[in-house]
């Protein structure tokens, strides 16, 4: 008896050591961070610099390969078809965690089963725009035209189920108002018309809208943040200019690894990530794009998400929004 008792010691006591060598050795090799965000975009900006970071940080190169379109599941599958061991990682839009699962009747990938999240990179808010010679002055304008003409004030967006236009149809649902929906195939294509007069609104955030923003081109009648954002402190809350009190629409993204990789590679990627994010340089990036820092930990970020599911999942109903 005594013997078998030492066996199994000694067996807990070496499989302890090998995952801890996991873990410590990890990363021996390349790693690759899949993102579905083209070359040049915000998102992908921010992937780049925690690339180039956790790359020195391990002494190891890692690799960020962009496979934009289909909704990001292009991206996902190439994720999925790659390796368990956490050598390839992905960005996710926050969408594909908590709207897409609601949205879409057949989806390529499960959220739960597929992925572990492992840290937020970010956050942000957004803004709606409109002409800069818009008759809307705030929120309040908007709104109350809206309630006046159902039907006729339309709003834009790039796609069905994306952070704009679900955030647009929360502000429909919440100001018992009807608008039209109409969509654009890219993001500068949408808010030039916003700029020309052709929408009546449309949300967007600073790294997407702002260029034209600063260019003159476009107006921001208010951010749907609960306070004001530090770079465009002149720009006032929903609430500030007359709307919906607490309304609130924001994006972010994260670095996900395969669900069931190694627990001790998963929980090293999660602090290096959450180590070079701290980095000083994030600051003044983050400011240009109008994001801010999200530091969650991984129990707080996945009650987050949950969270976040439960408010998409009521858009989405109420919307009666569905794509086969």
């Amino acid at each position: 008896m005594k013997s078998l008792k030492l066996k199994a010691i000694l067996t807990i006591v070496l499989a302890s050591l090998s995952f801890a060598s996991v873990g410590q050795s990890f990363p021996s090799k390349p790693v690759r961070i899949i993102t579905p965000f083209p070359v040049g975009s915000g998102p992908e900006g921010v992937t780049r610099i925690v690339a180039e970071k956790l790359s020195k940080l391990w002494g190891q190169p890692v690799i960020v390969e962009n496979k934009p379109g289909g909704n990001g599941f292009i991206a996902i599958e190439s994720f999925k078809n790659g390796s368990k061991e956490g050598y390839d990682l992905i960005q996710l839009d926050s969408v594909h965690l908590t709207a897409y699962p609601y949205l879409f009747k057949k989806l390529p990938y499960d959220p739960v089963k597929d992925f572990e999240p492992l840290y937020p990179l970010f956050k942000t808010y957004f803004f709606a725009t409109t002409a800069v010679n818009s008759k809307y002055k705030n929120i309040a304008d908007l709104v109350n035209d809206a309630k006046a003409n159902p039907g006729k004030l339309n709003y834009g967006s790039w796609s069905v189920g994306n952070p704009v236009h679900l955030g647009s149809a929360l502000l429909e649902s919440v100001t018992n108002t009807k608008m039209e929906h109409v969509i654009y195939k890219e993001t500068s294509q949408l808010y030039t018309a916003v700029a020309q007069g052709e929408l009546a609104f449309a949300l967007g955030t600073s790294a997407t809208a702002g260029p034209l923003y600063r260019a003159g081109k476009l107006k921001f009648l208010a951010v749907a943040a609960p306070k004001r954002i530090a770079a465009y402190s002149d720009v006032p809350t929903f609430a500030e200019a007359g709307g919906p009190a607490g309304f609130e629409v924001s994006g972010w993204t994260t670095i996900a690894a395969p669900k069931g990789a190694p627990k001790e590679v998963v929980d090293k990627i999660a602090k290096d990530i959450a180590t070079v994010l701290a980095d000083p340089d994030f600051k003044e990036k983050y400011q240009s794009f109008g994001y801010e820092m999200f530091p969650l930990s991984r129990e707080q970020f996945a009650k987050y998400i949950q969270s976040e599911s439960s408010v998409q999942a009521s858009i989405i109903k109420k919307s009666h929004l569905s794509i086969d």
